[in-house]
């Protein structure tokens, strides 16, 4: 799996935000853009499409900037990238369900189908506060656990 630029830094500014412990206080952008070294003009495009999605609200003026707009546990990693980038697994801009083939390529569908039902397993599963809190689901520290994980293949 690749995961964009776009996706990450995505990421790292709702776990950012995730993180402020004050519910009312908006955070400036410049201030999530420097705390994850994001540039700030991406991270306002990406902000934009967050707040599109209803993951994050905006205030304009001296008081503003930006906030969840839902509690850090009901937000999924997921819920984010697909915000910025749209399903999490897609096959040549299909949905994996909606491609098909012939011959002995005909079982290749089930395995863009598993691909995605694993990524969902990790991805679906782990919310902002999780990662804020640095406490992560059983699942997902297991799978981090493995030797194997490591190693670029």
């Amino acid at each position: 799996m690749r995961i964009s630029a776009k996706a990450d830094y995505a990421v790292r500014a709702a776990i950012e935000l995730a993180a402020r412990p004050d519910d009312d206080h908006h955070i400036k952008g410049e201030t999530l853009a420097r705390a994850q070294g994001i540039p700030l003009k991406f991270l306002e495009n990406i902000l934009s499409d967050l707040r599109q999605a209803g993951l994050v609200r905006s205030r304009r003026g001296a008081d503003g900037g930006y906030l969840l707009a839902r509690p850090p546990a009901d937000v999924t990693i997921a819920d984010v990238i697909r915000a910025v980038e749209g399903p999490l697994a897609h096959v040549r801009g299909e949905r994996p369900e909606e491609v098909s083939y012939a011959g002995n390529a005909e079982p290749l569908q089930q395995v863009w189908i598993a691909v995605r039902a694993a990524l969902r397993s990790v991805l679906e599963e782990t919310t902002l506060a999780d990662v804020a809190a640095g406490d992560l689901p059983d699942d997902v520290t297991k799978l981090a656990s493995d030797p194997q994980a490591w190693i670029t293949r």
